[in-house]
């Protein structure tokens, strides 16, 4: 998600210590003690403007979410939302994706949300794609045997291209939806970008996946 460049965003993140975490590299290891329990820690990889991972909180206060994104202006957003929210079960990072290890321990994280990925059209950019197996094998570290990544989008190139990169992976589809609105699917948090690309008619396509260690 591009966005302009908000003014003060710098400030605002600095000035909520509460729910950004300042000094991601100081956290690994550590996140239970930052928010206090033990609950699982779920991370959405590329937050956007919040919606996802405040409405996932609400809707279980007995997990721990960290939403991630690297524009400072996109996660200022996502902290007005998080502010306005008041839940104690969130927190923010401003980091890249591809260096997780750096911030999480090895099984700390419970489980990964890919939402609305840049899905990097071109074959040359193909490592850059976040289900790249690169990618894969970072988040594999991070979390537990048998951890899991759910992935929507609405780019059908780029869902055939996670089914096989997950498959490929040795990873296991536990669940794919080709048409994830039209389903009996429940509890599905939308995104800003799922918001606006289903009001315009797009089908969005889900898929739960599961490592195999």
């Amino acid at each position: 998600m591009r966005v302009r460049n908000r003014k003060g965003a710098s400030e605002l993140l600095q000035n909520n210590p509460q729910y950004v975490i300042l000094d991601p590299e100081a956290s690994k290891g550590k996140w239970s003690e930052i928010f206090g329990n033990d609950h699982p820690i779920h991370i959405e990889v590329g937050s956007g403007k919040g919606n996802f991972v405040t409405g996932m909180a609400a809707q279980n206060p007995d997990i721990n979410y960290i939403g991630i994104d690297i524009q400072l202006s996109v996660l200022s957003y996502a902290l007005d939302k998080v502010l306005a929210s008041g839940l104690p079960n969130i927190k923010l990072l401003r980091v890249d994706g591809s260096n997780l290890t750096n911030y999480f321990a090895d099984a700390e994280v419970d489980r990964l949300y890919l939402n609305f990925s840049d899905p990097w059209p071109k074959k040359r950019h193909e490592k850059r794609r976040l289900t790249y197996k690169t990618f894969l094998e970072t988040f594999q570290q991070i979390l537990p045997e048998n951890g899991e990544i759910h992935f929507k989008t609405d780019n059908r190139g780029l869902f055939e291209y996670s089914l096989a990169s997950f498959s490929q992976y040795g990873m296991t589809l536990q669940q794919v939806w080709l048409d994830l609105h039209a389903s009996d699917f429940e509890g599905n948090v939308m995104t800003e970008y799922e918001q606006k690309f289903s009001g315009l008619g797009q089908v969005i396509y889900r898929v739960e996946a599961k490592f195999n260690q």
